[in-house]
């Protein structure tokens, strides 16, 4: 056993393996100063929930008090290792600032109440508005971070019980156009690729996806094979010099908006050198026509200069793509909130689509998600689509969710897309969307434009609900706040990006009268009398297994089927992935598998969109197009963002993450270890960018928009030259004033925009026009940005980040494999 500074060493020591070997054990713990392992009292079984890897942990029980975690070795997603998020976020369950009595606003102050004057009020109002309005007066807004069953009884309740299409999650900001794409491609959601893939393949591309900050965890995988014999080579897409660009094979660092040009020109270079498998094409898709035709138009040379890319890395990175083996991809926020995120990812399953690399080892995709349960609010229909993959167009679909929840077809709506946030938030500006529940997010601060947006979330006509664990900027806007348990605090599953399933224990009872996020829908569900067609209680069920019961109905025979599973088999496993039924019992590595895909008519979840306007397929469409249900390729075209840098603005801004914190740190910024990695915002510019301003490290800038500013200091780093970044995990909550913006400012949204992607109703947080001016000199203090990272200062004076004493991690190095016993 030894110990690791795991703040300064954030992916922890090398295992290093080969191409097909298992991925070694190492199991990491980390306890509470004075806590050694014979001291706890029992350790509880669950997974992780500060990021969307989907790591198995058990949790450490003494005393009646969560006390540390410790990695599972046998799980099938990380080997018994967690990440720095994993293994110091937990201490923020035992903040002293929980919530732990319901709050509701007198005379323009929140005050604590009992819940059944808070349930009141919320039913109350449910039902005036009701009455008065019909459902188009109600909305949702989640998260992805609560539990399948509760994003099951949540999406029963919304559309089911109160008939309202306005549902959506915030997950709309991270994982919309993962989802979206899978659709385009192949009728469907459902990653076709699996986290064993990187064990196989002997190339591996990343598009604008830093996973090593993201999810530390797998990039660990990825090193770990880096290390070992005949490691695979790397190509990585980022406008910035993350720690995945600087093990890459190939970096390119295109100008921000411009993705779809440089996957044309990739996809060009694949289809004019001929690296494309035309026996699975002429086998298994449509459409590889027409963008073969499309891409003749997007030669290197056209695309370097769109770009502002060498064209032969252009050239290179095709090249490495169009003669791998075995190809692993995987996409994230880079692309995802980025100009035309859905056409772009898009075109990235078409490189795999056109070389027949899918449903092999080593050879899948990953369109990853941003939250530990966001692939729960898609399969549940709690971000506004139709529960278990059902296509909200298709009436038989509809009805046989009807027979599931025992409705008539047209007590669930489906009359028109589902409302996704940004329309939700015109809505409420409008003063037609008057009741708003939010649940596990915090939109004052990661929603664009923030002074719009709390402008309306602050309007009187507006009855603002707030469920959550701390007093959120959002939360100190509402009329009502309920105080919620959290992971650990209560009992589910939740699945991760490759289909992974994962059990969660309750380790510990919540705070004071804070209650689960299941128990508030059915006590909600209960007040509100909510019946099915023949007048008995529309839910069902009463506790989080029955729930999950309840959920296995509900996917049978659907691309998400549960049915296979259950809550014992769960218990003890080192996590199962879906489709798990009659014919996959043990669950499903891979899908996909020889061709077959779930985009037949009568079948499939989507029949597309048009991916420059947005505009649905309609079934006719869809059917003339796909009448066998195979994999589609689509083309699409590039068109530059809709705001672009000018003389006023010459730059322009990227928001993004920091390893060490999640979202608005409403958890993470109460972790003493993370908080101090990270304790500020700061910005990001080029040496060159610097340079020609007259700036150096660590001086205080101020950074504007059209929309709004921030003030923060300056990181000299390896970004490309005319951008600059600033991560938006910084809020206001732990500053004087509360809700308010103190007057320098310092969340990133201040300066974003209101737009978002045709398909996918994505935000755009990208793109924006920006500028700097200095405020003031350093004085020698450098940005409080982290050094391992992304933001790593190109000054040798920047201290290093490191965690000391209060950061160490025990490390036990272990010669058995996942699956065996610990």
């Amino acid at each position: 056993m030894r110990t690791t500074d795991r703040i300064a060493e954030p992916w922890g020591e090398r295992t290093p393996y080969g191409p097909g070997d298992p991925w070694p054990v190492r199991v990491d713990t980390r306890l509470a100063d004075g806590v050694e392992p014979e001291d706890v009292d029992r350790w509880v079984q669950s997974a992780t929930i500060l990021h969307s890897n989907g790591d198995g942990l058990d949790i450490a029980v003494k005393d009646g008090e969560i006390v540390g975690v410790r990695g599972r070795a046998e799980d099938r997603v990380n080997h018994g290792r967690l990440g720095p998020k994993d293994l110091f976020g937990w201490q923020a369950n035992a903040s002293p600032d929980r919530l732990t009595r319901p709050l509701v606003r007198e005379g323009g102050e929140l005050v604590e109440t009992d819940w059944d004057t808070a349930m009141g009020r919320i039913v109350a109002r449910s039902k005036e508005l009701l009455a008065e309005q019909g459902p188009s007066a109600l909305g949702f807004y989640t998260t992805g971070q609560l539990f399948l069953e509760e994003y099951y009884t949540l999406g029963l309740i919304a559309h089911g019980g109160l008939g309202t299409d306005h549902v959506d999650g915030n997950t709309r900001l991270c994982t919309a156009t993962a989802a979206a794409a899978l659709k385009e491609s192949f009728g469907c959601d459902g990653q076709p690729g699996s986290y064993t893939d990187i064990d196989h393949a002997d190339v591996i591309a990343l598009y604008g996806h830093n996973m090593a900050e993201t999810q530390t965890v797998l990039w660990t995988r990825i090193l770990d094979r880096l290390e070992g014999p005949n490691p695979p080579k790397v190509i990585c897409v980022d406008p910035r010099e993350t720690p995945v660009a600087r093990h890459a094979t190939v970096h390119l660092a295109p100008r921000p908006g411009t993705n779809v040009a440089l996957m044309n020109g990739i996809l060009h270079e694949i289809v004019q050198n001929d690296w494309v498998d035309h026996e699975y094409v002429d086998a298994h898709v449509v459409g590889f026509q027409e963008l073969a035709e499309r891409v003749k138009e997007y030669p290197p040379e056209k695309v370097a200069t769109i770009c502002d890319v060498p064209v032969e890395q252009i050239r290179e990175a095709a090249r490495v793509l169009g003669t791998a083996e075995r190809l692993l991809s995987t996409v994230l926020q880079g692309f995802y909130q980025a100009n035309q995120a859905t056409a772009a990812a898009v075109q990235v399953n078409n490189v795999h689509i056109v070389r027949g690399m899918l449903g092999k080892p080593g050879c899948g995709i990953l369109q990853m998600n941003g939250q530990p349960t966001a692939q729960n609010t898609r399969e549940c229909g709690a971000d506004g689509d139709l529960a278990a993959f059902r296509n909200w167009t298709n009436d038989a679909q509809v009805a046989d969710l009807a027979r599931v929840w025992n409705l008539d077809p047209m007590d669930i709506p489906h009359y028109s897309p589902p409302t996704h946030v940004m329309q939700q938030l015109r809505y409420i500006e409008e003063g037609s969307l008057r009741f708003w529940w939010v649940q596990a997010t915090n939109p004052a601060v990661s929603l664009p434009e923030l002074a719009r947006v709390r402008s309306l979330l602050s309007q009187d006509r507006l009855f603002l609900v707030v469920q959550d664990i701390f007093l959120s900027e959002t939360a100190q806007l509402a009329d009502v706040v309920l105080p919620a348990a959290t992971w650990g605090e209560k009992e589910g599953t939740f699945t991760n990006v490759d289909r992974t399933v994962h059990y969660s224990g309750k380790a510990v009872e919540p705070p004071g009268e804070a209650r689960s996020d299941l128990d508030i829908f059915l006590d909600y569900a209960r007040r509100m009398d909510l019946r099915d067609k023949d007048g008995a209680p529309l839910v069902k069920w009463n506790d989080p297994e029955s729930a999950f019961e309840a959920w296995k109905e509900c996917s049978r025979g659907r691309p998400c089927d549960y049915t296979g599973m259950s809550y014992d088999k769960l218990k003890g496993s080192g996590g199962i992935q879906w489709p798990c039924n009659d014919e996959n019992p043990d669950g499903s590595e891979r899908i996909y598998v020889d061709g077959k895909f779930w985009a037949a008519p009568d079948y499939c979840e989507s029949y597309g969109r048009d991916l420059l306007t947005g505009a649905p397929l309609s079934q006719t469409e869809y059917k003339a197009m796909n009448p066998d249900g195979k994999a589609i390729v689509k083309a699409a075209e590039y068109v530059p963002p809709h705001e672009i840098p000018s003389e006023d603005f010459p730059l322009q801004l990227m928001t993004g993450r920091t390893l060490y914190h999640f979202h608005t740190r409403t958890k993470t910024g109460r972790a003493p270890q993370l908080q101090a990695a990270a304790p500020e915002v700061w910005v990001e510019m080029s040496a060159h960018d610097a340079e020609l301003r007259g700036l150096a490290e660590g001086d205080l800038l101020e950074v504007a928009t059209p929309r709004g500013s921030l003030r923060a200091r300056l990181r000299v780093c390896g970004i490309r030259r005319g951008t600059i970044f600033v991560p938006f995990h910084y809020g206001y909550w732990d500053r004087p004033g509360g809700h308010e913006p103190d007057e320098a400012g310092r969340a990133a949204n201040e300066l974003t925009i209101t737009d978002w992607d045709a398909c996918s109703k994505q935000p755009i947080f990208k793109t924006a026009a920006a500028t700097v001016s200095l405020v003031e000199r350093s004085g020698g203090t450098p940005a409080p940005a982290p050094t391992t990272t992304g933001s790593r200062p190109l000054s040798p004076d920047v201290p290093p980040t490191t965690g000391g004493p209060d950061a160490q991690v025990r490390v036990d190095l272990q010669t058995a494999t996942a699956g065996g016993a610990r």
